[in-house]
């Protein structure tokens, strides 16, 4: 099943088809909203998208989005060229992580110069880690962008098996205080793994029991 609704699928069946992505950036105190290249827009919010932002410039390259596994969410990497070396320090600045990104990828309509409804969000996340890159006249600003679903692992269940957390709920109880040695693993958000006791020796089936 396509992530695109009809009309955008039927856009892309022609031979020729113009497609933008877009990428918007909640910052403290400014929404940053780029276009992939030099294009324009019509119609809201779209035309507030621009290919060079006069405070922070432009949007050079996202990278493959990775699909995340085990305790890992998606992540993506943008790349920005921001417009000045001050621009540079405020966006790597410690208080923009965590700022909202999305991205759109979508059709535009030749006839109009709109999106055809509704483009599809792509990716939803917030700013993680910075990496400013720097050389003889040239300067970019690589971004990891963490998924929404990294907020999902805010809850650290593993730490309610923890004494300092149990005490941290319930003071004074110390029922995990003097636990040692447990050896069955709990399996958080997931079924233990099933192992085939009947195919080993018996003595070995025993350690896992």
């Amino acid at each position: 099943m396509s992530q695109f609704t009809p009309a955008v699928d039927a856009a892309l069946a022609v031979p020729v088809a113009t497609i933008f992505s877009a990428l918007q950036i909640e910052l403290p105190g400014y929404t940053l909203r780029l276009l992939s290249g030099p294009a324009a827009l019509k119609g809201a919010p779209w035309s507030s998208f621009v290919g060079r932002d006069p405070t922070f410039g432009t949007w050079a390259a996202v990278a493959d989005i990775r699909d995340g596994g085990g305790d890992e969410a998606p992540r993506i990497s943008i790349t920005l060229f921001p417009a000045s070396d001050a621009a540079a320090a405020t966006l790597a600045a410690p208080n923009m992580q965590g700022s909202k990104v999305s991205i759109w990828l979508g059709v535009v309509n030749p006839l109009t110069g709109e999106p055809i409804p509704d483009p599809a969000l792509i990716f939803l996340g917030s700013l993680d880690v910075p990496r400013l890159v720097s050389g003889t006249g040239s300067r970019q600003l690589e971004y990891e962008v963490a998924s929404v679903f990294e907020w999902m692992f805010d809850e650290e269940e593993g730490r309610r098996l923890a004494d300092t957390f149990h005490q941290s709920i319930w003071p004074g109880e110390l029922g995990f205080a003097f636990v040692t040695g447990v050896v069955d693993q709990v399996y958080w958000g997931r079924q233990a793994p099933v192992t085939n006791l009947s195919s080993m020796p018996p003595s070995l089936a025993a350690i896992f029991r």
